[in-house]
């Protein structure tokens, strides 16, 4: 995701010279292309993602539409009063750029994992939130937020996460993308997860259970109509992702169903908060919250198996 995000940021930089690059001293073997094509546009400003936020803000008040970039926590979580000062509360054109979403930096501990960013981040008021499945969608939402005019939030995986979308898809902030389509339940990802989402999809139809997936990129603004249609059509929904499971997709999948009215069942799959301050893997990691495909595939078998025969649960 790094490299398709860089990739599509210099092709925005070379058509519009208002586009800036900012880091807190990180991005070593993927910033360099954009710092030697545009050094007049490019800031390192330290280990100081506070002060990298507020040049950032004051560079968007004087035109300039500033990406800033750092490892997920440190763009979000360290500068989190003068994002909401600065860049909120001005509706400055500031897109801050998170890599290492969800537990990607593994190795490193609860001081790197990402896991309450999506629920802070959506808190925030004109904040889009984008939080891409694979390189392809990477590269549609850096584009995308570019166009937008106001701050955005990209979160981004770390590295070699696998390509889903053989085809770009049809991209645009606010929706969903429908990967996959069945009538007995809806299973709904967000952020570098989905190749596991597509994994579990194709191993329930191999039991003879369809299961429709969505590709969710945008949480805010946040795709209604799809989770909907989802619920009606499909009767149950699941939601999966790489965050805590307060205040992210699930919850704002449940707020849709809740608001709607509906009974279709949801059932979140998250990070579990005794796992937080386990250290390990990436995949480690995901399968301590039982979040690897095979995990997923027998939960969602079981529940769809017991909703249909309620005395075998």
């Amino acid at each position: 995701m790094r490299t398709a995000f860089i990739e599509a940021l210099c092709e925005l930089a070379a058509r519009d010279e208002r586009v800036w690059l900012l880091t807190g001293d990180l991005g070593f073997s993927v910033l360099e292309r954009f710092a030697e094509r545009f050094p007049d546009r490019y800031v390192n400003v330290g280990v100081a993602e506070q002060n990298m936020t507020g040049i950032a803000a004051g560079l968007a008040m004087s035109g300039k539409t500033v990406f800033t970039y750092s490892i997920a926590n440190f763009p979000t979580l360290r500068c989190l009063e003068q994002i909401r000062n600065d860049v909120c509360n001005h509706n400055a054109n500031v897109k801050i750029v998170a890599v290492g979403g969800g537990l990607a930096y593994g190795p490193a501990g609860y001081t790197h994992h990402a896991v309450e960013d999506l629920a802070i981040m959506r808190a925030l008021p004109n904040m889009v939130v984008v939080a891409p499945g694979d390189p392809v969608e990477a590269r549609l939402a850096t584009r995308a937020i570019a166009e937008h005019q106001g701050p955005c939030y990209l979160r981004l995986g770390k590295s070699h996460e696998p390509v889903v979308h053989k085809q770009p898809p049809s991209f645009s902030l606010g929706r969903a993308i429908r990967l996959r389509d069945g009538g007995d339940a809806t299973l709904i990802s967000t952020g570098g997860i989905l190749p596991v989402a597509v994994e579990v999809v194709d191993l329930l139809a191999r039991t003879g259970i369809q299961i429709r997936l969505l590709s969710m990129p945008t949480l805010v603004p946040f795709d209604v109509d799809a989770v909907e249609a989802s619920a009606r059509e499909t009767g149950a929904v699941f939601t999966l992702e790489e965050h805590r499971l307060v205040g992210g997709l699930g919850s704002a999948v449940a707020e849709t169903l809740a608001e709607m009215g509906s009974r279709a069942p949801l059932h979140r799959l998250a990070v579990r908060d005794e796992n937080l301050h386990a250290v390990g893997s990436q995949d480690y990691l995901r399968q301590q919250s039982g979040l690897t495909a095979s995990q997923i595939g027998e939960t969602i078998g079981r529940m769809l198996r017991n909703r249909k025969n309620p005395s075998r649960s």
